[in-house]
């Protein structure tokens, strides 16, 4: 089964081009190391939300944008594997001295996680337009989401969705600044849930949306799976690809 490492990061937006060839030098390490797939995305439509939402996941300044990546493995040996690797690699390897090649951001406050993948539908973009979500889901209706995705699935893909990746947290740290259970206030016994659904554009993304707010036709069930209103959501327009 695939696995996925998350990442939200806040960028100086002044870095966008430092950022993207930080992100291609590293990114060709996980290459290197079996990863299948990794988009590095930037902000593009990131609205405030009343709870929560992805500029405060990141505590992002009015002079940062927020990036949302992800990397995607065979399975979790193989991401198991590379990071027992990058552990050593890092006592000696000049790619992991700030001195010789420093982060184009704040690292204290990127969050990231590993997660399982529970839905997976359609077919990657090469270039296209990301939507991304984080979401708290009580441990106890995990499979009420999962078949609600499942479900909303052909609604999405009718009006011109690529891709959709749901992923179950796995193996999410609790951070010392910023981490996912703060980015939308989880409550115990809840857990997160990293997404995606990818698009040919933004144009189609946003023709989308219009039509969603005049059709009545998408499945949804009698009660909802999950707290909308602390889930984070927004657009985000891929800086770097990389896939196998």
């Amino acid at each position: 089964m695939s696995y996925i490492d998350g990442f939200v990061i806040p960028v100086p937006t002044a870095n966008k081009q430092e950022f993207t060839d930080h992100a291609r030098e590293m990114d060709q390490m996980f290459m290197d190391m079996d990863a299948t797939r990794i988009l590095e995305c930037w902000g593009d439509d990131v609205p405030d939300g009343k709870v929560t939402d992805f500029r405060r996941a990141v505590q992002a300044t009015a002079e940062e944008t927020v990036c949302f990546s992800w990397v995607e493995w065979p399975d979790k040996a193989t991401r198991d594997a590379a990071f027992g690797k990058m552990n050593e690699m890092m006592k000696d390897d000049p790619r992991f001295d700030p001195a010789k090649n420093p982060m184009p951001f704040d690292g204290k406050r990127m969050i990231f996680g590993g997660f399982t993948p529970i839905v997976e539908q359609g077919r990657s973009a090469d270039q296209g337009y990301i939507q991304g979500f984080v979401i708290p889901v009580a441990e106890g209706k995990q499979d009420a989401y999962r078949q609600l995705e499942e479900d909303s699935w052909a609604y999405f893909q009718g009006f011109g969705a690529l891709r959709l990746m749901v992923a179950w947290q796995d193996d999410v740290p609790e951070g010392k600044q910023t981490d996912f259970f703060r980015a939308v206030k989880a409550e115990s016994g809840e857990r997160i849930v990293f997404a995606f659904m990818e698009w040919p554009s933004r144009d189609v993304c946003d023709a989308a949306a219009k039509k969603m707010q005049s059709d009545d036709s998408m499945p949804m069930p009698t009660e909802m799976p999950f707290d909308g209103k602390r889930m984070i959501y927004c657009g985000f327009t891929p800086v770097v690809t990389m896939e196998k």
